[in-house]
């Protein structure tokens, strides 16, 4: 009985997949030890780090990193009705029956009528705010320049982490001066903020729940 609790218990939490893209990160002097080297010359300098005479230091490169300003809000709402009826009826009478059973049915008609009405209606209403700071480090730079993000912040409270992960694809024009985006110009965009300890995990349905609630008929 105990190592059924204890099974029951460790099977109560389900391992989530992280929504962003992976990886998460990426090492800039890994990427670039494969490339291949050029020669030095007198101004420029070729090697990681290096930038061309007239470059900024806007990320382009895999391994550079930016700061996503996330401001995220969605309002969305949906009504919908319908509204049918139908009635019909019919009569019927025995004008011309047998004798033998006209004691039985003389005087006697038949009535039938039906009615079926249909009201329905229906509504839904989400409003979602997403508010913060994260930078996150170049992963890919596509065919076409523009760069795939991804990154994360872990915090530890008391007794648990929380996570915010954020990925997508970053055009290098939109990126400004002080190495910002806005996460309203990021294509693709992936945020999650997720939590781990043992206050999330009480916010969690046990495994038997979930299962009971899903085979259930009411």
């Amino acid at each position: 009985m105990g190592l059924a609790t204890v099974l029951a218990a460790g099977c109560a939490q389900v391992p989530r997949e992280p929504l962003v893209h992976q990886p998460m990160t990426a090492r800039a002097d890994s990427y670039a030890a494969n490339q291949v080297r050029r020669a030095p010359g007198a101004i420029f300098q070729d090697g990681p780090g290096a930038n061309a005479l007239f470059e900024d230091r806007r990320p382009r490169n895999v391994g550079d990193i930016l700061t996503i300003v996330i401001s995220e809000k969605v309002n969305a709402t949906k009504n919908s009705g319908a509204n049918a009826s139908r009635s019909g009826g019919t009569t019927g009478v025995f004008a011309g029956i047998p004798k033998l059973l006209g004691g039985l049915l003389d005087g006697q008609d038949t009535k039938l009528s039906g009615t079926n009405t249909l009201n329905a209606k229906g509504g839904a209403n989400a409003n979602n705010t997403f508010n913060g700071v994260i930078t996150v480090t170049v992963t890919d730079v596509m065919g076409n320049g523009n760069l795939l993000v991804s990154g994360e912040k872990q915090m530890g409270i008391n007794q648990g982490t929380e996570f915010i992960r954020f990925s997508g694809v970053v055009n290098p024009r939109t990126v400004s001066g002080n190495n910002t985006v806005p996460s309203t110009l990021v294509a693709d965009a992936r945020i999650e903020y997720s939590a781990k300890g043992y206050i999330d995990e009480a916010q969690n349905m046990g495994w038997m729940q979930r299962f009971f609630l899903n085979v259930m008929p009411f």
